[in-house]
């Protein structure tokens, strides 16, 4: 089951302003401004910057391409949409950045902002994709739900948060539009597994993979060029949606996410530069790492000082985001998951226990 979110990856408790605030840390942006969709910017000899632009709120994601061999590797793929299509051209046209063509695609997840062109692009060069095996697999499921019903299951798991009847009415009307902004996946792809070593060009990169956020995601490390491309994974103004779907109610990602922090922490030294999808790339991954994980453990605690009373999913949105949560339905979305994905935590923990009335609500209260 497809869920309303198509390529918004940031939190509802992601500050409204990229100023620091008290307890964040000042992180280095060393890049420069981004470059206009269609023209590059070099990161350093042989990897370019690309920004491509989406019609959110968050109004881009940042790819990556890396010289290799005769062409260029690239790192994600930007949303299906008209505007993306023109930019890829101009850099593919005679004198553009990357009119070597590509060699092959890797993407980091299965988000529309990340592999929405890649079935475009991978049939326009013949060349490979490389991604994960569960977020290749994952994105095929989604989009087969491109024009189906709601089903009752997801009917079901927001009944339980506490939505209401429009809330509901809405869901119905925009479930199945994930395909809406990804290409037809190719039909074969190259598997990446955790630690794997990659020869790219002239360097070698190793597959990091992390959770929560995704199932499987990707990320890659260069010791040479000390470069991590990080997706979604870590971002620098902003924090990464974490939920649990109607596909798997019962999931914990709020704690493969936190487990996936310190294993980034454990495995790619501190004094890389971190090229991310959304927002700058910036030094300080280590800093980074260390206030997300605080803000996760404090907003944990808010929910468990609330759960002293019996609580729906919708009634602790005040104790874990940085905005009101209206009714617009993309932001309850993300919203709502992320607060079961909170409450779960706390369940797996046995720190909190859910109970079903005669409505099918679940309350949470402490254990």
């Amino acid at each position: 089951m497809s869920s309303e979110k198509t390529a918004a990856p940031a939190s509802p408790a992601s500050p409204a302003s990229s100023a620091p605030a008290d307890g964040r840390p000042v992180l280095e942006y060393p890049c420069g401004d981004a470059p206009a969709p269609g023209t590059v910017r070099e990161i350093v000899p042989g990897l370019l910057w690309l920004r491509m632009p989406m019609p959110f709120a968050l109004s881009h994601i940042n790819l990556w391409a890396v010289r290799d061999g005769g062409g260029w590797a690239a790192f994600d793929a930007g949303l299906q949409t008209s505007e993306t299509t023109t930019a890829w051209r101009d850099l593919f046209a005679g004198g553009g950045a990357l009119a070597d063509g590509l060699t092959r695609l890797f993407v980091t997840h299965m988000h529309p902002d990340h592999i929405g062109m890649a079935g475009w692009l991978t049939r326009k060069f013949g060349c490979r994709l490389w991604m994960t095996r569960l977020e290749y697999l994952n994105c095929r499921v989604l989009a087969a739900d491109t024009g189906r019903e709601a089903p009752e299951d997801g009917v079901r798991f927001y009944r339980r948060a506490g939505w209401d009847d429009n809330a509901i009415e809405a869901y119905r009307a925009r479930f199945g539009g994930f395909g809406k902004f990804v290409h037809a996946l190719p039909d074969s792809y190259r598997r990446l597994r955790d630690g794997e070593l990659l020869q790219i060009g002239a360097h070698q990169w190793r597959v990091v993979v992390g959770n929560g956020h995704s199932p499987e995601h990707a990320c890659f490390y260069s010791e040479a060029l000390k470069i991590l491309i990080s997706g979604d994974q870590i971002l620098p103004r902003i924090s990464s949606n974490v939920s649990v779907f109607p596909t798997e109610p019962d999931a914990d990602p709020m704690g493969d996410w936190l487990a996936s922090l310190a294993k980034l922490r454990r495995e790619v030294p501190d004094d890389v530069l971190v090229l991310p999808a959304h927002n700058e790339p910036f030094r300080g991954l280590h800093a980074r790492i260390g206030h997300l994980e605080r803000s996760q453990h404090a907003a944990l605690d808010r929910l468990r000082q609330a759960l002293g009373a019996p609580k729906r999913a919708v009634d602790v949105f005040g104790e874990l985001f940085s905005r009101p949560i209206g009714a617009e339905p993309g932001l309850l979305g993300m919203a709502t998951g992320e607060s079961i994905a909170h409450l779960n935590y706390l369940l797996h923990r046995g720190e909190a226990v859910m109970e079903t009335d005669d409505d099918g609500i679940a309350w949470y209260r402490a254990a």
